[in-house]
């Protein structure tokens, strides 16, 4: 296998697009705690992208012989046989460790969070899809830890900031999953996963769940501003966001089509950075602005 179809198959392995989405919401963690030295920068956001590359490893390591007999995942490296699974463990420790390593040049702190999100993902979410519809709430946790470990990482601390912004993704990750849920629903039952809300699969019921927790984001999008870190243009903006967000959730409602939680699955994807990085602009914007003030730029 050639070195260019070699780094393609680790990339699919270890679902590196996702990955790349997973330290976005990192960094804003950081940066709106008034983080700013490039080294952390660079270990935060290689140390998480590492950690959740060996987490989606792990994933695929567990359900090989389940992806077999879904459309969508039938061709990753182990359905396809192009990768041993000791070579997917060596993939995962190369990884895993160096990742976990650059959390704690940070500090204690984000390197326990990033350590946390592996061993829940891996090892209390996957095993569990199968099992219960209750592993979108388990897989929730893992999935709205990455802000509050940028936060941590900068702040060192384990304060309220961190704790509002995992509470923002944590609520966001249930609409998300639930419209990918919807849209590959019929892959997922070839596999005996059963991770919609309603266990009748795509109903009134499990879309009215879906709208319920859109709704709810509209609230907890807001907690920056209420908290009074961010200013009007958060309450603006971000409402606006959440409520046109809530609107899509409506229309799956009323439609229960594909369509539409395709829609709302790629509004949740364009959502989150859109608004975690409102947060960080909004509340260094009084800087930026002196900041220009200083240099003369505005008058």
């Amino acid at each position: 296998m050639g070195i260019g179809k070699k780094v393609k198959m680790y990339m699919n392995f270890t679902k590196f697009r996702l990955s790349a989405l997973v330290i976005l919401s990192a960094l804003s963690g950081y940066l709106f705690v008034g983080g700013h030295d490039g080294l952390e920068m660079v270990y935060l956001m290689a140390g998480g992208l590492l950690v959740t590359a060996a987490s989606n490893g792990s994933n695929q390591i567990w359900e090989r012989e389940l992806d077999v007999l879904m459309n969508r995942t039938g061709k990753r490296p182990l359905p396809m046989g192009e990768m041993s699974v000791n070579e997917g463990i060596t993939v995962i420790a190369v990884c895993l460790l160096p990742g976990l390593w650059m959390l704690y040049q940070l500090n204690l702190g984000s390197m326990l969070l990033g350590l946390a999100a592996f061993v829940s993902y891996v090892f209390i979410y996957t095993p569990m899809k199968r099992i219960s519809t209750w592993a979108v709430f388990i897989g929730a946790f893992p999935g709205a830890l990455p802000p509050m470990i940028g936060a941590v990482a900068g702040s060192d601390s384990f304060g309220l900031v961190p704790g509002v912004l995992f509470f923002v993704q944590f609520v966001w990750q249930f609409p998300h999953f639930w419209a990918i849920a919807w849209v590959v629903y019929d892959d997922y039952q070839q596999a005996g996963f059963s991770l919609l809300p309603s266990k009748d699969g795509r109903t009134k019921g499990s879309a009215f769940q879906i709208m319920i927790y859109s709704l709810a984001l509209i609230p907890f999008s807001l907690l920056p501003w209420l908290m009074g870190w961010t200013s009007d243009i958060t309450l603006i903006v971000a409402g606006s966001c959440s409520i046109l967000f809530f609107l899509q959730s409506y229309k799956l409602f009323l439609s229960l089509t594909i369509a539409d939680a395709k829609k709302l699955m790629f509004a949740s994807f364009i959502w989150l950075p859109v608004v975690q990085f409102l947060y960080v602009f909004d509340r260094k914007l009084p800087e930026i602005l002196d900041a220009l003030w200083q240099h003369g730029t505005l008058f």
